[in-house]
């Protein structure tokens, strides 16, 4: 059975004064309907830019190859490529790598939706809440009365656990918290029925019990409409109450990948013991932060990228990029100690 996205191989490459640099450098992964997949790494590790070319929202100039699959359920992305094109007509499972701007504003949102790390910014500050739902009700059913339109979006803010949801509607984004923000966000996300959801730092900007909430909101969605999860976090705190699985993701590269109990309680690469050690807990008190910084695309390391900040590298670490290799059953680790 497919997954309901399948990546492979995908690369991102961008245009610099010093050359082209990939900020996402052959990845693969997969989600299944219904499960949540913890995308980790420090600032500057390729996360969010592989959620945008999972979005198609990269930067102009980007390129992209690759594949990135979405499951046969996808039907709407037919309707939209005309033969005019000259191009043949999208089939029933679809390589988001290679469709253009008019497929993606079927897909997009509609089948693929994001939540960003700051609502204020992603969030129309001069339109009502409810309204900004609509739109994104409208995009993809544009047949629907308004009446019923704005039942749908009062339903998505229910959805979200927000209170009063009729009345947050007429709300402005100003005049909600930072929690209900971010609510309203999901609720946007959802509104059109994506089966996929990319949650990118979400919880970032909020205090601890509101992040709890938000954490345990998404958790339940996604089991309660059989959402697929990227939930992308520097946070392996966080993965730990979310994922069901978890990548580990340095240098534009998968360097872990495995079920979230497993990686967690017995990671295998450096960096991902690395994490571990710097992720605040009550038992450690002190953090341990790992010695050195995300190296630049523009000037890589020879071999392992994390061979220079690695307390246990050898000689083979600077010959060439490890690949992934099995650590234990479905957990991965591109080391040279694996």
């Amino acid at each position: 059975m497919a997954s309901l996205l399948d990546v492979r191989g995908v690369t991102v490459e961008l245009p610099t004064p010093a050359g082209w640099v990939r900020p996402v450098n052959e990845v693969s992964l997969r989600i299944d309907a219904g499960e949540s997949l913890g995308l980790v790494g420090e600032s500057g590790s390729g996360k969010t830019m592989l959620a945008l070319a999972l979005m198609g929202l990269l930067p102009p100039g980007a390129r992209v190859k690759g594949e990135a699959w979405l499951d046969e359920e996808v039907k709407e992305v037919k309707e939209v490529k005309e033969k005019s094109d000259g191009g043949s007509m999208v089939g029933a499972r679809t390589n988001l790598v290679t469709m253009n701007e008019r497929e993606w504003r079927a897909v997009r949102g509609g089948e693929i939706a994001m939540v960003f790390q700051e609502p204020m910014t992603s969030l129309n500050p001069v339109m009502r809440i409810g309204a900004q739902i609509e739109e994104a009700i409208r995009a993809h059913e544009s047949g629907r009365a308004a009446g019923d339109v704005k039942r749908r979006a009062a339903e998505a803010l229910r959805r979200a656990a927000i209170p009063e949801p009729e009345a947050r509607a007429e709300q402005f984004p100003h005049q909600l918290s930072g929690g209900l923000r971010q609510r309203a966000m999901i609720a946007m996300a959802l509104a059109a029925g994506p089966r996929l959801l990319i949650a990118d730092e979400p919880t970032t900007a909020l205090d601890v019990t509101v992040q709890k909430q938000i954490l345990d909101l998404l958790d339940l969605l996604r089991r309660e409409l059989r959402l697929g999860l990227l939930f992308i976090t520097h946070d392996l705190g966080v993965v730990a109450q979310v994922a069901d699985r978890v990548a580990v993701m340095y240098a534009g590269r998968i360097i872990e990948e495995g079920p979230a109990r497993a990686v967690l309680a017995a990671p295998r690469h450096p960096y991902t013991q690395g994490l571990l050690k710097a992720s605040p807990t009550i038992e450690r008190g002190k953090l341990l932060p790992i010695p050195g910084s995300v190296p630049q695309l523009t000037v890589l390391p020879p071999g392992c990228a994390f061979e220079p900040r690695c307390s246990v590298r050898r000689s083979e670490c600077t010959v060439a990029v490890p690949e992934l290799r099995a650590a234990d059953a479905n957990h991965t680790a591109r080391c040279v100690l694996v």
